[in-house]
């Protein structure tokens, strides 16, 4: 197992060295001088030219990528240049509402597509299972962004059960804040629903064909025995790694939903750094997010493999 950590641990090293460099250098080539989006379209070139000197926008590219790495390395994500505060600073005001957010959104899925999954794949064939899995697909197939308004239309401005958008502060309460993030969870939760739903069922529906299953069933063991005692166990193992995978995309993945619904989040704050031009707060944040994909994937691969000692051999 030690072996394996330490090969999983290189792979994740060398995965975060790459996409930091595929996103500073594509972010490189953006059209656009930041310096002159800052002063405006009628500043001087001598001013623009200050500017740039003063942001170290003159010096080759490399050298900037390789100090930016350094920096990322002590935990240094830069400056805002627009805000003039550090990245950190930031990211840290904006988690405290994508962090709650994907949780919340990833336990509201997990809680619909687990009993989804074990009960089409005990009622195989039937008209339910036929119902549910046509469900599952109509709920991947349709936008989250247009589920969003819908749910803003339906239970914020019709029924006004809750606020259409914004976000009190967790100052002003647990509820408060709980409530702003419900529709938000929702509109996030149920596509990624359908798609566990999916892998659950499959999954158990292949554990339920093996060996050991038809051998319980031989005894006499009764189906409710046999489905949650030796199959769902087993069939749990796929489901996690979407699990991790599903957690990773709600933190990274929140940007449209995050400005349909006005929430000062992360992907709020990309897409207001990406209209400023303010490339030292993208690239933070977006190696940050991606830092989380991969920090997640290589906990979900530990996970799996404790779980499955043929993964370790291989």
């Amino acid at each position: 197992m030690l072996a394996y950590t330490a090969r999983r641990l290189l792979i994740v090293l060398v995965t975060l060295l790459v996409a930091s460099a595929i996103v500073f250098f594509v972010l490189e080539i953006v059209p656009g001088d930041p310096a002159r989006l800052m002063l405006g379209l009628n500043a001087t070139e001598d001013a623009v030219r200050a500017l740039r000197e003063q942001m170290g926008l003159n010096e080759p590219v490399l050298t900037r990528y390789l100090s930016w790495l350094s920096g990322m390395a002590r935990g240094d994500f830069g400056e805002s240049l627009t805000y003039s505060v550090p990245v950190t600073e930031l990211v840290a005001d904006r988690i405290v509402v994508s962090l709650p957010l994907a949780l919340l959104a990833l336990g509201l899925s997990t809680a619909i597509a687990i009993p989804v999954g074990i009960f089409t794949a005990a009622r195989r064939g039937t008209r339910a299972d036929t119902a549910a899995m046509a469900g599952t697909q109509l709920g991947i197939a349709i936008p989250n962004f247009w589920f969003a308004l819908l749910l803003v239309y339906v239970f914020a401005v019709t029924l006004q059960w809750v606020p259409a958008g914004g976000f009190p502060g967790w100052d002003e309460g647990l509820w408060p804040g709980l409530r702003a993030l419900v529709l938000p969870a929702i509109a996030l939760a149920l596509p990624q629903a359908a798609i566990l739903a999916r892998v659950a069922r499959s999954a158990l529906l292949e554990t339920l064909a093996e060996d050991y299953i038809r051998t319980a069933r031989a005894k006499g063991l009764p189906a409710n025995i046999v489905l949650w005692r030796h199959a769902l166990r087993n069939a749990m193992i796929p489901v996690l790694t979407i699990l991790g995978l599903q957690f990773a995309f709600l933190l990274a993945g929140t940007i449209i939903i995050e400005n349909v619904f006005f929430l000062p989040g992360l992907g709020q704050l990309v897409f207001q750094a990406i209209n400023q031009r303010d490339l030292i707060v993208v690239e933070g944040v977006v190696v940050l997010l991606v830092g989380t994909v991969v920090i997640v994937n290589f906990l979900v691969d530990l996970a799996y493999a404790w779980a499955d000692p043929r993964l370790r051999r291989r």
